[in-house]
Formats: structure tokens, C-alpha cells, sequence
């Protein structure tokens, strides 16, 4: 048995992608690399931890879960989350933004503004523009403003977003449409923190930073990974966590959440593809309202 890894997740430095893994190694990604590994036979996945402590049990935790992590462990990482509205006295600025991930998927979010654009790449955004800046609180009350005004959400189910993007329009100006529109909107509702300062639209495309104007289309997504299974595929295109890879079944989307907490060893010669996978459905996506 060679020796076995385990990742610790998609990053988007200023770069492009990398896998990271335990200890520190990164693995830079590039369109047309090969991404290959197998789980460990008899392998479980067990619970990454929380801030930067092991799980003091090493649970056992479910294959389709993107989190990795026991009911303990999961609670203390939300303590200490602005995503789950954990902290209030966080003293950095930060921006309110406007995003859209295909026909009829659009958000509103926060982010700090020592980040730049790097949440919106995590989440797989293909577009966005910043809405204001100011006080954490007052991004808050804007965020919330946006939804109660305008019934837009601040979470998109990862599964949305993959199945629009094959179906995502041709030009910079057209997948800018719906934002710029809701930006509009938004700059004219009453109610706006004085702390805010409002932004004016400019749209940021990140469809060719994800590889996706070039990739073909995804026919699925792995659903889990399984002890003893496997991967091996061309890198087409990545977008927030997830890998399109080029199998001999079309491209896969892997979401790199599924490898924590698996002992991962490199792939021998096999079946490119030994995984669960769900299939996509064909025909356009249509989000049914905002919700």
C-alpha cells in the first residue's frame, strides 16, 4: 500500500486552483492535468475537526456529507463563523455583493473586503459585483435588507448551481443581466445602513477563470466517495469547490468537500471512474422564484 493523503480542500489563491492537503502540500491545477486517486480499501472517513483541533473521538462520519464533520465538531466551527451570524464584533469592513450563477440563480453575500473576490470564486459564482461596503452589523442589515425587500437569497444549493452550467449564455453582458438588474433595485430601496457605502455595478466574469467557455458539458456528479473507489480524469474546469473531470462517461463533477476525510492514495491503471454518480437532467434549469 503506497502512502495515503488526505485533502483538505479546493483553494482559489490569486493564481488559479489548488488541492490542499494535510501538513500543508499543495497541488496547483491546471486545465488538461490529470486528476487521479483511489480510497483506501476497508477505509472510513472520519471527522476533519473544528479551528484547527482534531476530533477528539475521530467519528465516523457519512460519505455524502460536505461538511466531514460530528454533530461537536460542526457546532464548534459555527461558534466562530461570520457565514453562520456567529460574530458580531468583527472590526474588518466588509462587502455586500450581488451574484449569479446561471439562469435564474442569483444572491446577495458578505464578505470581508481584505478577501477581494476570493469568496465568490469559492462559491462557484460566474459572475457578480459589489453592492457596498462598511461596519460588518451594517452589511448585515443590508444582506437582510435585499431579502426581505427583494426576496433574494443568501445560500444557493451547490446541485443548482451545477446544473445550469451547461446552459450559462455566450457573452459577459448577457450573464451580467439579471445582477445589474437586481443592483438597480437594490441602490433604490430606502432603508440602507448610513454606515454603507453604496458601490456602483461593475460586473466581474469569472467564466473563463473557471475554464467553463472551453469545457464540455457535465453529464453528473459523484455523489460520495466509497471505500476501494476511485477517479481518473482530465481537468476541463473547476468552479468553487467542484472538479470537471473528463471520464470515459462524459465529464464528472467532483466536489472536492466528498475527498476530506478520506485517506486518498494515488490511482493505479482500472476504470477511470468507480464512484456513485448522479446523473444530470437534460433540458434547461428553470429556478422557480428566487427560492
Amino acid at each position: 500500500m503506497g502512502q495515503a493523503w488526505k485533502c483538505s480542500g479546493l483553494r482559489w489563491p490569486a493564481d488559479g486552483p489548488v488541492l490542499v492537503w494535510d501538513g500543508g502540500r499543495a497541488s496547483p491545477l491546471r486545465w488538461g492535468r490529470r486528476v487521479a486517486f483511489k480510497v483506501a480499501e476497508g477505509g472510513v472517513r472520519t471527522c476533519v475537526g473544528a479551528r484547527g483541533h482534531a476530533c477528539p473521538v475521530g467519528a465516523v462520519v457519512p460519505g455524502r456529507g460536505t461538511g466531514a464533520r460530528c454533530e461537536e465538531c460542526a457546532r464548534l466551527d459555527r461558534a466562530h463563523s461570520v457565514a453562520a451570524d456567529t460574530i458580531a464584533d468583527d472590526p474588518r469592513p466588509y462587502h455586500v455583493y450581488v451574484a449569479w450563477f446561471g439562469p435564474g440563480l442569483v444572491k446577495v453575500g458578505i464578505t470581508a473586503l481584505e478577501r477581494g473576490s476570493a469568496r465568490l470564486l469559492e462559491q462557484g459564482a460566474v459572475c457578480f459585483s459589489w453592492l457596498g461596503r462598511g461596519p460588518l452589523m451594517a452589511a448585515r442589515r443590508t444582506e437582510e435588507l435585499l431579502r426581505a425587500a427583494l426576496g433574494v437569497p443568501d445560500r444557493i444549493p451547490y446541485a443548482e448551481k451545477r446544473a445550469v452550467r451547461a446552459f450559462l449564455p455566450g457573452t459577459p453582458a448577457e450573464r451580467a443581466a439579471e445582477i445589474e438588474d437586481l443592483h438597480g433595485r437594490a441602490r433604490a430601496l430606502s432603508g440602507w445602513p448610513e454606515s454603507l457605502a453604496r458601490e456602483a455595478f461593475s460586473a466581474v466574469d469569472h467564466l473563463e477563470v473557471f475554464g467553463l467557455h472551453t469545457a464540455p458539458a457535465a453529464v453528473g456528479e459523484v455523489r460520495e466517495l466509497v471505500a476501494g473507489g476511485g477517479v481518473s480524469g482530465e481537468l476541463v474546469a473547476a468552479a468553487g469547490p467542484d472538479l470537471h473531470l473528463a471520464t470515459s462517461r462524459g465529464v464528472v463533477v467532483l466536489d472536492t468537500r466528498l475527498m476530506t476525510g478520506w485517506e486518498l492514495m494515488p490511482a493505479a491503471a482500472g476504470p477511470d471512474l468507480s464512484l456513485p454518480v448522479r446523473e444530470f437532467r437534460t433540458g434547461l434549469h428553470q429556478q422557480e422564484g428566487l427560492f
